[in-house]
């Protein structure tokens, strides 16, 4: 099974990407996964990579490309494998059409976690950070009563990247990055949407229940 999994920041990718590839015992690949690997391990793609994140730039297309390349022809991969973070645009999705037909292989499934923007609001808005242990609570579903973390006492706040403002505008640049992206995969009837609210668990039996006909 090759399989992508795509979804607004909110949607619990992250989880699901981690459960679904266990449960088809394929390798979950993740853009971040590989950069860490090649920047710790100190590949060429690696180094290359971190001149422009020491700069503060955004790693070129190709050089994530070149990463994602590599670690899909690892022996791991050929029998399938679930990306999550890649494609994040069209062209790209182009290209990984084209990488995987060279090697006689095509997607069988993009997988699309569908959760409304006042949802992702909500989970990503209400998360609050331990000052002193980096531990993350929530304040509706951890019944947070105050603003001290029930591990080690410290302060909980609210980090940037989790302040409304922020988190609507991230989904402004995802609807407008990713659309498309969707509009694509369905166009070549690739693409299957799943209702990503409600507990983890279910939402792994949709996803799950989503797969199986595309299951060889």
């Amino acid at each position: 099974m090759r399989l992508v999994l795509v979804g607004p920041p909110g949607a619990g990718k992250g989880t699901q990407a981690q459960y679904i590839a266990s449960n088809l015992s394929i390798p979950k690949i993740s853009t971040g996964d590989i950069f860490r690997a090649n920047v710790s391990g100190g590949t060429d793609l690696g180094k290359l990579a971190k001149t422009y994140m020491d700069r503060g730039d955004l790693v070129p297309d190709e050089v994530t490309i070149a990463m994602v390349r590599d670690r899909l022809s690892e022996p791991d991969a050929q029998d399938g494998f679930l990306l999550d973070g890649f494609p994040r645009n069209v062209a790209q999705a182009e290209i990984l059409r084209d990488m995987l037909k060279d090697w006689g292989q095509a997607l069988d499934l993009v997988l699309e976690l569908v959760v409304d923007d006042d949802e992702v609001v909500r989970r990503l808005a209400g998360r609050r950070t331990c000052s002193q242990c980096g531990r993350i609570w929530h304040v509706d579903f951890d019944d947070k009563k105050d603003d001290r973390c029930d591990a080690c006492g410290g302060v909980l706040f609210q980090r940037d990247d989790d302040k409304e403002e922020t988190v609507r505008h991230r989904l402004e640049v995802y609807q407008e990055q990713t659309a498309p992206l969707v509009s694509y995969y369905a166009e070549e009837g690739i693409l299957v949407g799943v209702d990503a609210t409600g507990p983890v668990e279910e939402v792994t039996g949709r996803a799950m229940e989503a797969i199986s006909p595309y299951m060889g």
